[in-house]
């Protein structure tokens, strides 16, 4: 979701009740000149906004002249103080379209200059070259400067909770909320690790799940197949009760590439100045918002030190939302540190937030309960880790390890560029099994020849082990999918390795391709060939 970490998309709506006290009364009838200068409620919003703006500006600004003088590690912080001025000011971002248009531009004007893209003449390379110098630590003298070898644009997609946020639920939702619903409620929650209040909205949210909200939840049941062995561990761990690890439903639908309107990003959806407060690196190679393990373990050490603030799970999540400041105040005025009493004193998004993740857990523990049948989990992601030396190519490595590109990037979601970083050694994940492979393999290839493109390889020479050490690449071909196919439906019907149908496409074994979708495949092999292995 959005992230939530101080949540990027913003903190805290500030109910902006607009009153009118008896000096506005008193301005407002013309009596007297000081009365009339009294700044009202939209008045003291709108300087408020300024002060924002200009502060923000004053970070990038400073940023910028990190980034002309090649401090890179000082810019870097600027701009996320840049950004964190604007997330974590206690004001609804998308509540103030002023604040919000600053806020997605400022956003944009960072992302230039970090991440330049590769073509000659786009508005991202000329600004770049325009500063004569990027997060690549690269300098430009001259424009037509080829960049570097191997970049990629990372690709991006949305976040689902820039929708759930603003989901309504429906009369018949909300409603439909007997007393039995609700006793079956009490019921279930006995199944979670960690005590928390009912309410009826919870039950709305469960009902929405039930009906128009169904596959979203269906698809977050299957995909979190992939993490969840590895986030219950992390977050047993960290000790962080393991059922709240389903936040990686609402926040990311358990999708590591998701990013927010507000530049949250990853299964757990960090902004970047959180990010870095947890150990999260962001540079021009990687972006550990985006990870598996590294990103996971922030998330819990966040949602522990945002407990220990609270001394209760809902206000630690509700937090993780929308900041520990904004629940702060809330908990002033409310009085109380029960998340439905200070639900009125809080965003809209936060007060969504809490109860969907609710009904999100109770649903994942209850599934037969719930009308959940027969959703099959997705094989959990393995994968050996190996280092390598300073930028090696991820074209390399998939091409020794006999998968496609797309595979090592779907395993190494971190990674920004198609290749590890410069100037450090790496570990990046493999296909399992394929270490031994890949580290002979990675000998015989001279380190000149270890960040070059695959095809630049071919070109003179192609470096292989030993014979016999290295498997030969499966021959292709490709089907349509129909509704309903996984890669271990269409590894059936083509007597093909459901492992190699999961990674050509870079996927789950038990993900479902989209109809019509066109599907990598290894050819079968020669039956003559399968009778012999099989000693028939």
């Amino acid at each position: 979701m959005k992230t939530s970490f101080p949540r990027l998309i913003v903190s805290a709506a500030i109910l902006l009740a607009l009153t009118f006290s008896a000096s506005n009364i008193y301005a407002q009838s013309g009596l007297g000149s000081s009365a009339r200068s009294i700044p009202t409620e939209i008045e003291k919003m709108d300087a408020r906004v300024t002060q924002l703006i200009t502060q923000s500006e004053a970070y990038f600004k400073e940023a910028e002249l990190h980034l002309k003088a090649r401090e890179l590690d000082q810019a870097r912080q600027k701009f996320d103080k840049a950004v964190d001025a604007i997330l974590e000011s206690g004001m609804d971002v998308r509540g103030n379209q002023r604040l919000q248009t600053y806020y997605v531009e400022l956003v944009e004007r960072i992302y230039r200059l970090e991440v330049p893209q590769q073509q000659q003449g786009s508005p991202r390379v000329e600004l770049a070259q325009a500063q004569k110098v990027n997060f690549t630590g690269q300098y430009q003298e001259e424009k037509n400067e080829p960049q570097e070898p191997g970049f990629k644009q990372q690709k991006f997609e949305p976040s689902p909770l820039d929708e759930l946020s603003k989901l309504v639920l429906t009369p018949e939702e909300t409603n439909d909320v007997d007393p039995g619903k609700l006793a079956e409620m009490e019921i279930a929650k006995n199944s979670l690790d960690f005590p928390f209040e009912t309410n009826p909205l919870i039950q709305g949210y469960i009902n929405y799940y039930q009906g128009r909200g169904r596959s979203t939840m269906e698809t977050g049941l299957r995909r979190s197949g992939q993490f969840m062995q590895m986030a219950r561990r992390i977050f047993r761990e960290e000790g962080v009760p393991e059922d709240i690890t389903w936040l990686g439903q609402i926040e990311s639908a358990w999708r590591p590439l998701v990013c927010s309107w507000a530049s949250a990003c990853g299964l757990w959806q960090f902004i970047p100045g959180t990010g870095s407060t947890y150990g999260l690196r962001q540079t021009a190679w990687v972006d550990e918002r985006k990870g598996f393990e590294k990103a996971t373990r922030a998330s819990a050490r966040y949602l522990k030190d945002l407990y220990n603030h609270f001394g209760n799970w809902e206000l630690a999540m509700a937090a993780y939302n929308t900041g520990q400041g904004n629940i702060d105040r809330a908990i002033a005025r409310a009085g109380s540190r029960s998340f439905w009493k200070i639900y009125p004193y809080i965003a809209q998004e936060t007060r969504n937030y809490v109860p969907n993740i609710m009904a999100a857990i109770l649903i994942a523990k209850n599934r037969e309960k719930y009308g959940f049948h027969s959703i099959r989990p997705d094989a959990p992601l393995s994968y050996d880790v190996v280092q390598v030396p300073s930028a090696t190519s991820l074209h390399l490595i998939a091409q020794t390890t006999n998968v496609s590109a797309d595979y090592i990037r779907m395993l190494n979601p971190e990674l920004k560029r198609d290749t590890t970083p410069r100037g450090e050694a790496y570990n990046v994940r493999i296909p399992p099994g394929k270490a031994n492979q890949f580290v002979v393999a990675l000998k015989g290839i001279p380190i000149e020849k270890r960040d070059a493109p695959v095809q630049n390889l071919t070109k003179d020479v192609i470096y292989v082990p030993r014979a016999g050490s290295t498997p030969a690449m499966p021959s292709l071909m490709k089907v349509k999918a129909r509704a309903g196919d996984t890669p271990a439906r269409l590894a059936t019907i083509h007597n093909v390795s459901a492992e190699e149908v999961a990674k050509m496409n870079g996927v789950g074994i038990n993900s479902e391709f989209q109809a019509g979708q066109e599907v990598k495949m290894p050819k079968p092999a020669p039956a003559s060939s399968t009778r012999r292995r099989s000693g028939r």
